[in-house]
């Protein structure tokens, strides 16, 4: 059955970036996911194997409930001697037993860095990556969210995202990028906690700095306030988060930006790499997990 919905869903190969920001489509490779089968899945690695032996890092691959209240737990701090990347590396052997393949779905905020840091998830704990307003448009033969919007309407759209995550609930080990307003609908979080949910919360100031800086064409919603760029993005992501808040809180843990540059001692959440961002998301999935089964 999940096969076959994979197969309706028609997912995309990932493609990484190397250091130089070229795409390096290396390597091809059969795998099976789960209890799902991909045999005519093709999956591609970011990394040429000699640098993987040189390196000595795990190979790259893209393969791609209980309902309790969102919170923020106490973790470990970064500040080691060890690189991010070992700690990334060291967290996700720690959570896999946990896990146990199950989807993780990233909720949050447009803008927030779920794509980001969801790419980096899937990366370390070697599951697929989706980001479902990409699957929306593929749906709808390659048309953008925007023109979706325009033509055919939000509810459309909504209805589209649902499908999305309907079929994205009866599969395994994939790490879900959702649109912002995924939330906002009680039937999807059926779907999404049939995985694990984490709330990426940023604070609307950065979110405003950022959409802004890359521009707001590709941002349907942001495109009925009057005023500069900033200051009416700001308004409006103020007044959407305002409105879903409360439903990003039904995910199973949240992600602060806020706590993180705290304790990391940087004044700004800007400054944050993606690489600790996901180290945190790991540590509150984990969090998560055992107070789940009951160990903490």
């Amino acid at each position: 059955m999940e096969s076959k919905a994979v197969q309706r869903l028609q997912f995309p190969a990932m493609v990484y970036s190397d250091k130089g920001g070229r795409t390096v489509p290396s390597g091809s490779l059969n795998v099976s996911c789960g209890f799902m089968e991909h045999k005519k899945l093709r999956v591609f690695v970011s990394v040429p194997s000699t640098k993987i032996q040189q390196r000595k890092l795990p190979l790259k691959i893209a393969c791609s409930n209980n309902k309790v209240p969102a919170s923020t737990l106490k973790s470990e701090s970064f500040k080691t001697p060890l690189s991010e990347e070992l700690i990334l590396k060291s967290k996700s052997k720690e959570v896999e037993p946990y896990l146990s393949g199950r989807c993780i779905y990233l909720v949050g905020m447009m803008g927030s860095g779920k794509t980001t840091v969801g790419k980096i998830l899937s990366q370390v704990l070697c599951y697929s990556f989706f980001d479902s307003d990409t699957l929306i448009e593929e749906e709808v033969d390659g048309t953008s969210v925007a023109d979706i919007f325009k033509h055919y309407g939000e509810t459309f759209f909504r209805d589209k995202e649902t499908e999305v995550l309907r079929k994205l609930s009866m599969t395994h080990r994939h790490v879900i990028s959702t649109g912002g307003g995924a939330v906002v609908r009680p039937i999807n979080w059926k779907y999404m906690h049939k995985g694990v949910s984490i709330w990426l919360d940023v604070p609307v100031e950065a979110l405003a700095q950022r959409i802004t800086a890359v521009g707001t064409n590709s941002r349907p919603l942001l495109h009925s306030e009057v005023g500069d760029a900033y200051t009416k993005t700001f308004m409006r992501l103020s007044s959407l988060f305002e409105e879903r808040s409360q439903a990003y809180a039904n995910a199973n843990a949240k992600v602060s930006l806020e706590n993180i540059a705290a304790k990391l001692g940087q004044k700004d959440v800007s400054d944050l790499t993606p690489t600790a961002i996901a180290i945190e998301a790991l540590e509150q999935i984990l969090g998560f997990l055992k107070s789940e089964d009951g160990y903490c």
